[in-house]
């Protein structure tokens, strides 16, 4: 053969790169696209804010326990503190609301002579002496019809509490309005005006009593 003869294992080796070229850049390639981050990278993406604090009631100061119910130092409020270690759920708030409350339905029940209302809302006394009122009224013929229009304040004028009995003494000041009527539907002098009351108003219950009703027990007029 001429040294011009064309030499055919220069293919073979030729191509043996090209294949080893493209294998290792293969290769390279799939390392660079998953090789995991190391552990101690950081992680990308937004950083969530910190979370709000967690806010917490403000415990109602000693000082300001029964107010507006009773003045500071006074027997009454003494009276309340009394009551509250009998029954530790017992809450102010929760009783001036109960007591508004019923003072409204035990006025315009005592009005309408609704004696199954009246029967649960009072001592078996007190009770006793509206049933009477209500039944002379009746005796003669008479109506009567009341609206609370308002109830200026309550207030605590006393207080006490045991373990067997809690009493609170109110002082309820409130403006009604009073429709009276004879037999014959007249309205009766007075009626129909709007008059400013006080009443002293006496609840009581057994602390651990499973009834959270109180009941009042005794009533008076006020100045």
């Amino acid at each position: 053969m001429s040294g011009d003869a064309f030499d055919p294992t220069i293919l073979v080796f030729a191509a043996l790169a090209a294949f080893v070229l493209w294998r290792l850049s293969s290769v390279l390639g799939v390392r660079v696209e998953r090789d995991p981050a190391p552990e101690h990278a950081p992680r990308r993406g937004p950083v969530p804010p910190p979370a709000p604090p967690v806010a917490t009631p403000t415990p109602v100061a000693a000082s300001d326990r029964w107010t507006p119910l009773a003045e500071p130092g006074s027997a009454a409020w003494a009276g309340l503190d009394a009551v509250a270690a009998a029954d530790p759920a017992f809450s102010a708030k929760d009783f001036a609301d109960g007591a508004r409350r019923a003072y409204e339905m035990i006025v315009q029940a005592f009005a309408k002579g609704d004696r199954p209302t009246l029967e649960r809302l009072l001592s078996k006394e007190v009770f006793d002496n509206f049933a009477g009122v209500i039944a002379a009224r009746e005796a003669r013929g008479e109506t009567e019809e009341t609206a609370v229009v308002a109830i200026e304040s309550v207030t605590v004028e006393a207080a006490r509490g045991d373990r067997d009995s809690a009493e609170i003494v109110l002082r309820i000041v409130a403006r009604l309005m009073r429709m009276r009527r004879d037999k014959a539907g007249e309205e009766l002098e007075g009626s129909g005006r709007t008059e400013r009351v006080v009443d002293i108003w006496t609840f009581a219950r057994a602390p651990h009593s499973p009834d959270p009703n109180w009941k009042l027990v005794a009533t008076r007029t006020g100045e």
